[in-house]
């Protein structure tokens, strides 16, 4: 089984996406950590993605993903906004299942300007980036949803307890 956690830049995806791959007992992956070069140098020069951007690096890791199944399942923390990049990463596990982290902008706006504050990622202009992640997002309507209004470990909370009824258990510990 492959998760998606997604949502816009700072809603916590890759906090909840590492939290619930543990409790799942399955690997963590974070999408940023596959984006070709070319996309890494356009983030750090505060150039966003286009679709032609984000096309082969959505294919690259839907690619990847029957490897992560056949390994047990993963979790991956991928912002995929529109329908159209879930779509793509469907393609590698049709019956994956998104975790969407519904953003109240204020909230992720003071943690973005935290984050900058100790050069977190390749985003230099949060304020750019987010606005137009925020324009772009299509919020998925077939997705577990958890609010970024709660603290990490309830965020967990919520995504574990509504991927349960979804038949997807935490792993057993010895």
């Amino acid at each position: 089984m492959i998760i998606v956690v997604m949502g816009v830049t700072g809603c916590g995806k890759t906090t909840l996406g590492e939290e619930v791959a543990l409790r799942l007992g399955v690997a963590f992956h974070d999408a940023d950590d596959y984006h070709p070069a070319a996309n890494r140098a356009k983030l750090q020069s505060n150039i966003p993605l286009d679709d032609d951007d984000r096309r082969p690096w959505l294919l690259s890791l839907a690619a990847d993903m029957p490897g992560w199944e056949q390994a047990g399942g993963a979790v991956l923390a991928c912002s995929a906004l529109k329908k159209k990049y879930r779509d793509l990463l469907r393609t590698g596990s049709p019956d994956m299942v998104f975790v969407y982290i519904r953003g109240d902008a204020a909230t992720i706006a003071g943690r973005l300007k935290q984050r900058a504050q100790v050069g977190h990622d390749l985003i230099r202009d949060y304020d750019q980036i987010l606005a137009g992640q925020f324009c772009d997002l299509e919020e998925p309507d077939d997705a577990v949803v958890v609010s970024n209004l709660l603290v990490p470990s309830e965020m967990a909370d919520e995504a574990m307890r509504q991927l349960s009824v979804r038949g997807i258990k935490p792993c057993k510990k010895s």
